[in-house]
C-alpha cells in the first residue's frame, strides 16, 4: 500500500541512486567530474595517472549507497523485507546526519576542498539522512 511513508523511503532510494551514479559519473567523465564534484585534486590526478585508488574509492562509494537505496526501497515494502531494516536504515540515517554535521570536524582533513563542496554535500546529506530518518520512524512498526 502506498502513503507519504512510503514515498519518503522511495525518495531516500532515488537520492541514492543519483548519487550512487553520480559517483560512477566520475569514473565515465574523468577527472574533471573528479574535480566538480568536490573530489580534490590528489584524486583527480591519481585518477589522470591511471592509479586505481581513485576507481575503487569511487566503487566502494556507489556500492554503499545502491546497497543503501535496495535497504531504503524494502523498508517502503517495494521489495521483500531484508533482515533488520529499521535498524540499517537508523544506521544509514545516522552516518548521514552526522556526516552533515561533522564537517568542521572533517574538513581539516581534506584540506582541498572548498567551503562551496562542503556546505553542499553536508546540505546534500542532511536531506538524504533526514528522508532515511522520517521514513523509517513513520514505518517503524511495519518494519
Amino acid at each position: 500500500m502506498f502513503n507519504w511513508a512510503t514515498g519518503i523511503l522511495m525518495i531516500a532510494a532515488f537520492l541514492d541512486v543519483v548519487a550512487a551514479i553520480a559517483h560512477l559519473a566520475c569514473l565515465a567523465i574523468g577527472s574533471s567530474a573528479f574535480r566538480f564534484l568536490g573530489a580534490g585534486e590528489r584524486l583527480a590526478s591519481e585518477f589522470e595517472a591511471g592509479k586505481s585508488r581513485p576507481i575503487l574509492i569511487t566503487l566502494m562509494i556507489a556500492l554503499i549507497l545502491s546497497i543503501w537505496a535496495i535497504f531504503a526501497l524494502s523498508g517502503a515494502g517495494l521489495i521483500a523485507t531484508l533482515p533488520l531494516t529499521k535498524w540499517v536504515l537508523l544506521a544509514i540515517s545516522g552516518v548521514l546526519i552526522v556526516r552533515a554535521f561533522t564537517f568542521p570536524l572533517l574538513k581539516p582533513y581534506f584540506p582541498e576542498n572548498s567551503m562551496k563542496f562542503w556546505f553542499i554535500s553536508s546540505g546534500i546529506c542532511f536531506v538524504m539522512g533526514t528522508a532515511h530518518l522520517v521514513g523509517v520512524i513513520t514505518r517503524w512498526y511495519l518494519l
